[in-house]
Parts: structure tokens; C-alpha cells; sequence
């Protein structure tokens, strides 16, 4: 296994983020590696997700109560397999700021882990 090159890195993500932000969690799921891992922003120490099962129902139950929320990306750094994003969440009456930290391998998004500020 060689690891992807920055553009490589870039494109996965770009793939796995375009489905995200489309909701479509059949999508989302196949831009994952079967061993993906998902770390949520839940306070204090987030949860962490481990396995498309289980990947998949988090995402399930955070598209279920989205209600039009929407993401932004603001800015992202490649390194290598690592891409790290800064992002803004919105919602109806409030938004977070937010760091996600992803890992590609195979040309799919290994790990997901997201901070939240606040």
C-alpha cells in the first residue's frame, strides 16, 4: 500500500464531502473504507464510530435531525494521506466551528475524526 499523493488525498475527500453535504448516506458509506472510523464532535470527548454498521448509523441518525443545516468548508491543509479542514456549521439559529482531521487510504476516507470549538 503506497500512500496517495496530496491530490489523491484531496479527491477522496472531495468525493466523500460532496455526498455529505448531499445527504446521501449511501454515497457517504461507499467513499469509506470498510474499516472506517468516525469520531463525533459529542462533548466531552466525542464518540467514536468504528465499521460502516456503525458509521452508517450515525450518519443516519444525524441526517434524520439535520433540518437543513448546512456545512462550509473554510479552509483545508493536505499532508501526505492527512487532510485537515476548518468548517462552519450552520443550522437555523446558531453554528459551531469545527476541525475535521481525515485519513485516505485506497483512494476512500479511513477516518473521519471532527473537533468542535466552544
Amino acid at each position: 500500500m503506497t500512500a496517495p499523493d496530496g491530490a489523491a488525498t484531496a479527491a477522496a475527500v472531495a468525493r466523500f464531502d460532496d455526498a455529505f453535504n448531499r445527504g446521501d448516506v449511501d454515497a457517504v458509506m461507499a467513499a469509506m473504507t470498510g474499516d472506517c472510523v468516525f469520531e463525533s464532535t459529542t462533548p466531552p470527548d466525542g464518540v467514536r464510530y468504528v465499521g460502516q454498521q456503525a458509521v452508517r448509523a450515525a450518519w443516519d441518525g444525524f441526517f434524520a435531525g439535520a433540518n437543513g443545516a448546512r456545512f462550509e468548508t473554510e479552509e483545508q491543509a493536505v499532508f501526505g494521506d492527512r487532510l485537515v479542514a476548518r468548517w462552519r456549521y450552520t443550522w437555523a439559529d446558531g453554528h459551531v466551528r469545527c476541525v475535521d482531521v481525515f485519513r485516505v487510504r485506497d483512494g476512500l476516507v479511513a477516518e473521519k475524526l471532527s473537533y468542535v470549538k466552544g
